[in-house]
């Protein structure tokens, strides 16, 4: 994860993978933000796959960036894990618009709750379901 202050931007590029593990570092981007920003621009060319910890993530980084007065741009998509939201956010086929749709405020709490619902499903199967039990489809 790279973090640059290019004029009043944050740019985060992200790379490889974005997973639970990557919550810490997303959210460290915002550390040095100065009242002279005014917008975070999250480069995801380089992220191959994500998982529904790293929307999350991803989310979270957004509301933050918000709430500090940023303006906030998710550019880069790839297949995976735009397919990822795509799942989560229950839109039907490949190459949804989720890239321009992410901006929206009201789409990204319909992901959050939606992805937060389906870590909270995983979490609960993982742990109370005996082993092997799993419902079939």
């Amino acid at each position: 994860m790279d973090v640059q202050h290019c004029g009043n931007s944050v740019l985060v590029s992200a790379r490889g993978e974005l997973d639970e593990d990557g919550g810490a570092v997303l959210q460290r981007s915002l550390a040095d933000v100065t009242a002279d920003d005014r917008d975070l621009l999250v480069d995801l060319h380089s992220v191959v796959s994500m998982d529904r910890d790293g929307l999350l993530h991803l989310l979270e980084l957004h509301r933050r960036a918000e709430s500090l007065g940023l303006r906030v741009l998710v550019t880069g998509w790839q297949p995976q894990p735009q397919q990822v939201m795509a799942q989560v956010a229950g839109i039907p086929g490949p190459g949804s618009a989720l890239g321009e749709r992410y901006a929206l405020a009201g789409f990204r709490r319909l992901i959050e709750q939606r992805a937060q619902s389906s870590r909270d499903l995983a979490d609960f199967t993982a742990a109370w379901l005996p082993p092997g039990w799993l419902p079939r489809a």
